[in-house]
């Protein structure tokens, strides 16, 4: 025993130095490279592609860009045919379980961690096939799924996360089913609040509570419920949740760990408060008016807004009123917002009707209400990605997204066509992105479908 405790000990005291070896001897190995050639370029941010050039990938990031750009012998050599390499889309307001499940799948008995894991996986999968390289989950189960993705275990999006929700009791963050009591009272926690959806907490001790557990388990900013929503049973779109104190306690845990709160709301009551209160970003907001959009202008607050489209048939009666209003609000509020020069983001917030997953690419062109291509192309990848980088040192993953630039993350779409021309063209991702690649490796691969024919082939002096 002696001998064996000797040898375990000697063994574990050299870890540290075969570690070291192993890192010195990866590190003389060159990363690997992807030449882009014969390419034009949307930057993220230009109104116009570039002309034919050359964009160089080494590793996980873009090396250089240029017509007289090389590889080395081991690259791999991509001919564009003269296409667009644009950065990859990024949707800022998602929940990738609650957009996997339906909602008679999330109440079912039968309904397991595992399973939900399952199927949000799944949706994390499609959703990177669609281009979206970078995503902003802002309430549910999430932690496991992106530390999957992390991994290697899952092929999907960057994941920022916010993890549970937090909400008052009688908030749009309390799923309760009618037979569960308060856990306050009762000292039973709800099933919504076991399988991580939310956190339901009432009190400043409870809000710092709630903000700081999924602080701990990694989230990249916190979601508050600030305001009556559309898709929970208790609160009617007029309320708002939270008094000042409890809305500032969640800002000052969150502000102490370098990050910041989004605040689900629609009206301009509670979205003042929030604003009162230290908030960054507001996620809806449809019913805003001008003078509240103005404040958040002056107090540099950004506004995370979607394009909803009419009530599907099978929706709740109760959900499919509580959003008319919203719905005909909304062309209002995308045109005072841009034209006021409010910082606006772009997400989907997709629940419970997975049938629908698949129309995200068309919610980009719906934005053609209000934008041109470039501009609508610009929101979802360079403008979106600045929203990403309030999450400071939070961040799960340092560098610049959303651009096609020297020493940016290699979050690409080779795209079939001139989608500043074309904004449709994104609207069909499995026939017009011929690559997606993301964090500098491929997860998609049309090269070998490319004909001579298909576009002339552009020459490009070297």
């Amino acid at each position: 025993m002696p001998l064996r405790r000797n040898i375990l000990c000697t063994a574990l005291l050299l870890l540290p130095l075969i570690w070291s070896v192993l890192a010195a001897a990866a590190g003389d190995s060159e990363p690997a490279e992807t030449l882009f050639d014969q390419v034009r370029v949307f930057d993220g941010q230009s109104a116009h592609l570039s002309e034919p050039t050359r964009v160089l990938v080494r590793g996980n990031q873009i090396a250089a860009i240029g017509p007289e750009v090389s590889a080395g012998p081991a690259a791999r050599v991509i001919n564009g045919h003269g296409h667009t390499l644009m950065p990859g889309l990024i949707d800022a307001h998602v929940h990738l379980t609650f957009s996997a499940l339906s909602m008679p799948e999330l109440i079912s008995p039968e309904l397991t961690p595992q399973r939900a894991l399952e199927a949000s996986a799944r949706e994390a999968e499609a959703m990177l096939m669609r281009g979206f390289t970078a995503v902003r989950d802002v309430g549910g189960p999430i932690f496991e799924l992106k530390a999957g993705i992390t991994a290697g275990q899952f092929p999907g999006p960057r994941v920022w996360p916010s993890g549970a929700t937090v909400s008052q009791t009688a908030g749009h963050g309390d799923f309760r089913m009618p037979h569960e009591r308060s856990r306050r009272f009762f000292g039973e926690p709800s099933r919504a609040e076991l399988l991580g959806a939310t956190f339901i907490a009432d009190g400043r001790s409870e809000v710092l509570t709630a903000v700081r557990e999924n602080l701990r388990f990694g989230a990249s900013q916190i979601k508050l419920m600030a305001g009556g929503g559309t898709s929970s049973a208790y609160d009617p779109i007029d309320v708002t949740q939270y008094t000042f104190d409890e809305m500032r306690a969640a800002v000052e845990a969150a502000e102490d760990w370098g990050t910041y709160v989004t605040v689900h709301a629609y009206t301009p009551r509670a979205i003042r408060r929030a604003i009162e209160a230290g908030v960054r970003v507001v996620d809806h907001g449809q019913l805003l008016d001008e003078a509240t959009l103005e404040r958040m202008v002056q107090e540099d607050v950004w506004l995370s807004l979607q394009v909803l489209r009419e009530s599907t048939p099978d929706m709740d009666p109760l959900r499919r009123a509580k959003r008319q209003p919203i719905i005909e609000n909304q062309p209002r509020v995308w045109e005072m917002a841009r034209d006021l020069g409010v910082k606006l983001a772009w997400g989907t917030d997709f629940l419970f009707e997975p049938d629908i997953n698949d129309q995200q690419n068309e919610h980009i062109v719906m934005l053609e209400q209000w934008f041109t291509p470039a501009e609508a192309l610009k929101l979802v990848t360079h403008d979106n990605a600045q929203l990403l980088a309030l999450s400071g040192l939070r961040s799960p993953y340092q560098g610049r997204l959303g651009v096609v630039a020297e020493d940016a993350l290699a979050d690409l779409l080779l795209v079939r066509g001139n989608p500043l021309e074309n904004l449709e063209l994104i609207a069909d991702p499995e026939r017009n992105f011929v690559i997606i690649m993301k964090d500098g490796r491929i997860y998609k691969d049309l090269t070998g479908d490319e004909s001579a024919n298909d576009t002339a082939l552009l020459k490009i002096a070297r």
